[in-house]
């Protein structure tokens, strides 16, 4: 559906946004994140500023598996067949790479029923956030 401005909105159960809104909010996101459906396609990742690992447009439509070294195949499988399996919980995987710790987590995405929809991969550049102590507080 279309608002005043034109701009195509899109309703969720609490409130609604715009393609274009949507778009940026996702690209404006700290974190590198890729979906993937329940038949192991790639069908979406977001574009943020600075990617840690760089994904081509050429991905969208790919099996999962064609995405990622052959070294980690047999983990991403297993990850999938548990989310599929009802795992309810995130797999989480930490690496250092070029000086930065890095960390990568895969989400079971799940409907109101609890039916595996897919997967979200989230990818997030922690070494400053490892640095953090005490508390700062939004006033401060």
């Amino acid at each position: 559906m279309a608002n005043d401005n034109g701009d195509r909105e899109i309703t969720f159960d609490a409130g609604t946004i715009t393609h274009d809104e949507l778009e940026a909010v996702l690209n404006t996101l700290p974190v590198d994140i890729t979906f993937v459906d329940r038949d192991n396609t790639v069908r979406y990742f977001n574009q943020p500023g600075k990617r840690i690992f760089a994904r081509a447009k050429g991905v969208i439509g790919r099996k999962v598996q064609q995405c990622h070294p052959p070294k980690s195949l047999d983990k991403v499988n297993t990850i999938v067949e548990e989310f599929k399996g009802g795992r309810p919980d995130p797999a989480e995987f930490w690496i250092q790479m070029k000086g930065r710790v890095i960390s990568i987590r895969f989400f079971p995405v799940r409907d109101k029923e609890g039916n595996y929809l897919g997967c979200l991969e989230v990818v997030q550049d922690i070494t400053e956030l490892q640095k953090l102590k005490d508390e700062k507080r939004l006033l401060d």
